[in-house]
């Protein structure tokens, strides 16, 4: 690492696009349920399916585009996902202030911008490999991780303030603005981006398509953090949804507490972001890859304990906090590793299966949470996810893999 782990202008200028698109995207966090209720008068079906429908069709529309890009140069990908989003996300006040807008609109919309952002984080990963040399990726995923947390913070409240000022689809707005800034920043990168390698065959093969999957599930380090991944975040976020019906039906908590009680815990995510590269250097990649893997685990149980007033939600605050902590910590280290473990020539099929996995897998298992929780009740529900998360350690590296070998195809900025 250089003195002061300066990464340079070129990712001085991508960290800023992140950063811009990730405070737009908190900003309008739960927009569209909040345009689905508030304005078209939906009903809870249908904002159910406007969550889940929107992400899952839009990680099927992303599973061609991993292959397609991954034999292309990244930066115009990155530009053309961020201006897709912009576009897209455009069409919604646009519609509401002609009186237009319908929910097949948002669904539509919410399909393109899932689809868009899983092929830019795929995109994004393959270009920070080219842009950065190998020792320099863990301070720049913590970096990420880092702002990920602070817009947690501070966006949500900052987005609520702007719908009760401006109206439900100011935040949307501000968020396709984002997008075009984002463009911007990620054009403003100097030099010349390395040529990706040729592709093996003139047509794009239905048998492209596994090859992300192929990739991981032959990695004896990846093929375990895979579905930990794919198991964690999706129990993780059916308990989220179960939690806000407790909190806000069953235990009665007022909106604003129930967003205090995610905000402040994500100062945690900071903390451990922070503390990924020294923990790494001290410990090692695969020690601290499981411990905090095996700490992540150990806290949402305790939710399912949780009962009304203040009690409550210190006890809420102080499980999110723990939780959080040990996710900044596991987070950067795991996308380090994924990435050092890939190929140049294979990060944007195995990002992008990475990430269709996981976004597939929490529509599935939110969706049957909620199931559960309408036959046992919240509670019950969120304890036997909180159980079974105990399990998920199981699934981490048992050892630490030998180095892959080097990558021909990288280079140091």
């Amino acid at each position: 690492m250089r003195s002061g782990h300066r990464l340079g202008r070129d990712f001085g200028w991508l960290w800023a696009a992140y950063g811009t698109s990730a405070l737009g995207t908190w900003l309008a966090f739960g927009a569209f349920p909040l345009i689905a209720v508030q304005v078209l008068h939906a009903g809870p079906a249908e904002v159910a399916a406007l969550s889940a429908a929107g992400a899952a069709v839009g990680a099927a529309v992303a599973v061609p585009l991993g292959p397609w890009v991954e034999f292309r140069h990244k930066r115009p990908v990155l530009i053309g996902m961020d201006l897709a989003r912009f576009a897209a996300l455009l069409t919604i006040p646009a519609a509401y202030a002609l009186g237009v807008l319908t929910f097949a609109q948002l669904l539509l919309v919410s399909v393109v911008s899932a689809a868009a952002d899983i092929t830019f984080r795929a995109a994004s990963g393959a270009y920070l490999k080219t842009l950065l040399p190998a020792g320099d990726l863990l301070v720049a995923n913590a970096r990420f991780e880092s702002t990920s947390w602070t817009t947690t913070i501070v966006g949500p409240p900052l987005g609520g303030a702007a719908i009760g000022l401006l109206g439900p689809v100011a935040t949307v707005l501000a968020d396709a603005v984002s997008y075009l800034l984002s463009a911007l920043g990620i054009r403003a990168i100097g030099g010349r981006e390395p040529s990706p390698e040729p592709r093996p065959a003139a047509r794009l093969r239905a048998g492209d398509l596994l090859d992300g999957w192929r990739h991981i599930l032959a990695d004896a380090t990846l093929r375990p953090l895979f579905f930990n991944t794919a198991l964690f975040n999706g129990l993780v976020m059916a308990i989220d949804a179960l939690l806000a019906v407790l909190m806000l039906g069953e235990l009665g908590f007022a909106p604003w507490q129930y967003g205090l009680a995610f905000a402040v815990p994500a100062i945690g995510g900071l903390f451990g972001a922070r503390l990924a590269r020294p923990l790494v250097a001290r410990f090692g990649q695969h020690r601290v890859l499981v411990a905090s893997g095996v700490l992540r685990a150990l806290w949402p149980a305790g939710l399912a304990f949780v009962g009304p007033g203040t009690g409550g939600l210190v006890l809420v605050m102080a499980v999110e906090l723990g939780l959080i902590f040990c996710c900044g910590v596991f987070n950067p280290v795991q996308a380090t590793c994924r990435l050092e473990r890939t190929p140049s020539g294979r990060v944007t099929r195995t990002l992008s299966a990475w990430t269709v996995t996981t976004r597939a897998s929490t529509a599935l298992l939110t969706a049957v949470w909620g199931v559960l929780g309408g036959l046992l009740g919240p509670r019950p529900a969120i304890a036997l996810a909180g159980v079974l998360l105990l399990a998920t350690p199981l699934l981490l590296p048992r050892r630490a893999a030998a180095a892959p070998s080097p990558d021909p195809a990288s280079h140091l900025a």
